[in-house]
């Protein structure tokens, strides 16, 4: 009997998991973490979601399997999304499937499309199942920066040039998790044209769509004309509404890989819980002041992080969306390395955050923060930061962070 599983081989330990053990380990010594590691938000969903959420839950005819691909309200109301916030008409019944967070949909998807020894692009630093769930299904992927600029298309046309065989899809994220990068719609033009041109199916995930900061909205693929003929985006309810436990996400767009991952998903689960379901239709077709009041927190969060740290002596570069900062590690502490680093601050200065190396090796010298404690909360990290970084020898500035 075999224990060398084929597809366990290819995952290799996860970096972050052995910081987060270490967290767990702290706290349950009664250590105070001010934990900026995972993405987890601290903030309840609106109050009028979780009545629906209780009010289906109440009726018993609710209790029984639910719809794989969704219930059609729930389609028509991210449907009507896309209407309102992108100006992009979209059909429920053949453009749009719900998903049990985008995670979960990507996960699906690269099993429906990919074939062992396929090669897909991915962007490297990236949040894992962006390479993960094809590696799982059996690709290969090829490396591509997430860096929106020339580089980035120059690194395509190498990779469609000298790889064989030639890549089948292309796997993007912005605003990126973890670098926060964003792009324009001429940005999304260009991956559209080249993706036809090279016969290329184009994932998008598009989880931070409403955590924009400084007025300027995230486009979305999808208005760029044609972009449904090669194109699928997810987003997702777990930032936006504050919503992560819930699980619930989209996949939007192209039909012919809408119905590949329905297909999938028919023979992996019955969908979610359809009181939840019927919440995330309140979520969605309700007040919508949560969406702003979130954009607002995190905006604030982001100008206390970045200026309370950099009195405590460690700049870092201010994101312009999502709930993430990049942060390259003080420069003379970078010999430690990503990891190191995350230890070191987690056990000195009783902050955590995920080391940059478990998004890929182009992720090694920084680190992301999330911003999911108050402002408080953030000024106490940066304190405890400037301490670590004082008895680390690193000169900080003479003016007290906080």
């Amino acid at each position: 009997m075999s224990e060398d599983f084929y597809r366990i081989k290819r995952l290799p330990p996860y970096v972050i998991a052995e910081v987060n053990a270490m967290r767990a380990a702290a706290r349950a010594g009664g250590e105070d973490i001010i934990d900026l590691g995972m993405g987890n938000p601290d903030l309840p969903p609106p109050e009028h979601v979780i009545e629906k959420l209780v009010e289906v839950a109440r009726k018993p005819s609710a209790h029984g399997y639910s719809q794989s691909k969704g219930i059609p309200g729930l389609r028509k109301a991210q449907a009507n999304y896309y209407g309102r916030r992108f100006g992009v008409d979209v059909d429920p019944e053949t453009e749009v499937v719900v998903t049990m967070g985008s995670k979960e949909g990507l996960a699906s998807l690269a099993t429906a499309i990919t074939a062992p020894g396929d090669v897909v692009l991915a962007p490297n630093p990236s949040y894992p199942i962006h390479t993960f769930g094809f590696i799982i299904a059996g690709a290969t992927i090829r490396a591509v920066p997430t860096t929106p600029d020339e580089a980035y298309f120059e690194s395509l046309e190498r990779a469609m040039a000298f790889t064989v065989p030639a890549p089948s899809v292309l796997v993007m994220g912005y605003p990126s998790n973890p670098t926060a990068e964003v792009v324009d719609l001429a940005f999304y033009e260009r991956v559209v044209a080249f993706a036809k041109k090279h016969k290329l199916w184009v994932i998008s995930d598009l989880a931070y769509s409403e955590l924009y900061f400084d007025g300027k909205p995230t486009p979305s693929i999808l208005q760029v004309p044609g972009a449904k003929d090669v194109a699928i985006e997810f987003t997702s309810l777990s930032k936006t509404y504050s919503m992560a436990g819930w699980r619930m996400g989209f996949g939007v767009g192209n039909k012919t890989l809408i119905a590949a991952m329905t297909r999938v998903k028919s023979y992996l689960d019955y969908g979610a819980f359809t009181p939840i379901q019927a919440a995330a239709c309140a979520a969605l077709n309700g007040p919508q002041d949560i969406v702003e009041r979130n954009r607002q927190l995190y905006h604030k969060r982001r100008d206390v992080l970045v200026e309370s740290f950099a009195r405590a002596g460690w700049d870092i570069p201010s994101p312009r969306a999502s709930m993430f900062a990049w942060a390259p590690l003080p420069p003379a502490l970078a010999h430690l390395g990503s990891l190191e680093f995350t230890k070191q601050l987690l056990t000195h200065a009783h902050v955590a955050v995920a080391p940059g190396v478990g998004y890929g090796e182009n992720g090694e010298g920084y680190v992301r923060i999330a911003m999911v404690e108050n402002e408080q909360r953030l000024r106490q990290a940066a304190r405890n930061v400037k301490k670590y970084l004082q008895s680390m020898g690193v000169n900080t500035p003479a003016r007290g962070a906080g």
